[in-house]
């Protein structure tokens, strides 16, 4: 059953009294990533700046307010294909800020700070509200994160999907469909529960150990590798695995050897779409790990066990539950010889 069967499979099984969700009073002030917003009615028209906005609008029974998305890592969910086709694709990567406002938005999401923050490489939130439109950044991105400290930015302590959840549940209350923010809840919190009690049953050595690999500046080049703090370090922590990388840093570079004399029993790659760098493609890194002299004589290249994942489920989106579920499955294939 796909993710939008689900939610109204969800929706329908709540009694009556549960199914109706409190409605949303206008106008509508909360804050968001250190501002506060407020809304006089639900925004009629949406730019998404970021994968993980657009899919929950989806799944919220709002592809309709959708205008225009854009910053893409993997192809939308199955289910929500035929909808995506009609909205405007105006970036794979980052647009300009002139092309989001042509597109006369109410409101723009982001899912990353650093698109649209102080210093966004699309624009700073200031900048679409001098034009009157509103700006929302997942809190996934600025909750428990300092995005002050470059890069992808610094988590100050573990990453939760509570994260996600809310910003599930407040665009939710931005848009009055608390119904549907509660059903699609409900059902990610189910499958969160199922994945971890799925990897609790297997029969796991002990200090098992993984690395994510995401991608490289180019294919010989130090690699960026989820630090232990963010939503890969979350899934290896709910399955009982240790991260390698001791980092703060969301995806900090770390040196080959470095991974290597950790000895990983598991390396997981990033499967996308994108192609900013060479090491973006999911052949390129596995070409690397059986051809490269340090790599490949690592336990989890020997061993074959190496897992592909959908790189937008690295980030912490929606998507880092389905991760966790990918995750969880690949583990109850696995040897491990020691």
């Amino acid at each position: 059953m796909n993710l939008a069967c689900k939610v109204l499979a969800t929706l329908c099984l709540l009694p009556v009294s549960c199914a109706m969700a409190d409605t949303t009073s206008y106008p509508l002030t909360l804050p968001n990533c250190g501002k506060e917003l407020s809304f006089q009615s639900a925004p009629d028209d949406v730019v998404t700046v970021g994968q993980s906005a657009t899919e929950i609008l989806y799944a919220l029974g709002l592809a309709d307010r959708v205008t225009g998305t854009s910053v893409w890592f993997n192809p939308v969910l199955p289910e929500f294909r035929d909808v995506n086709d009609d909205i405007d694709r105006i970036a794979d990567n980052d647009p300009s800020f002139e092309a989001v406002v042509n597109k006369k938005p109410d409101l723009v999401t982001a899912q990353y700070e650093w698109h649209v923050g102080p210093t966004g490489s699309v624009a700073s939130r200031r900048q679409f509200h001098d034009l009157g439109i509103a700006t929302y950044i997942m809190p996934a991105d600025c909750d428990t994160k300092d995005n002050t400290t470059g890069g992808d930015g610094t988590r100050i302590a573990a990453f939760s999907t509570e994260s996600i959840y809310k910003g599930i549940t407040e665009l939710a209350t931005i848009f009055d469909v608390q119904d549907a923010g509660d059903a699609l809840v409900a059902d990610l919190e189910a499958r969160e529960a199922e994945a971890i009690a799925n990897a609790e049953s297997l029969a796991l050595p002990e200090d098992l150990s993984a690395v994510f690999w995401f991608s490289s500046p180019d294919q010989v080049a130090d690699p960026y590798v989820a630090g232990r703090l963010g939503a890969p370090g979350y899934m290896m922590d709910k399955l009982g695995i240790r991260n390698v990388v001791e980092s703060d840093e969301e995806w900090p570079v770390v040196g080959w050897e470095s991974v290597a004399q950790a000895d990983p029993d598991i390396i997981v790659l990033a499967r996308m779409d994108r192609r900013r760098y060479p090491a973006d493609s999911i052949e390129k890194k596995r070409e690397f790990l059986h051809n490269d002299p340090v790599a490949r004589e690592m336990s989890a290249v020997k061993n074959g066990n190496i897992i592909e994942m959908d790189a937008h489920a690295m980030s912490a989106t929606m998507r880092t539950i389905f991760g966790l579920e990918t995750l969880a499955d690949a583990l109850s294939t696995m040897s491990f010889d020691r």
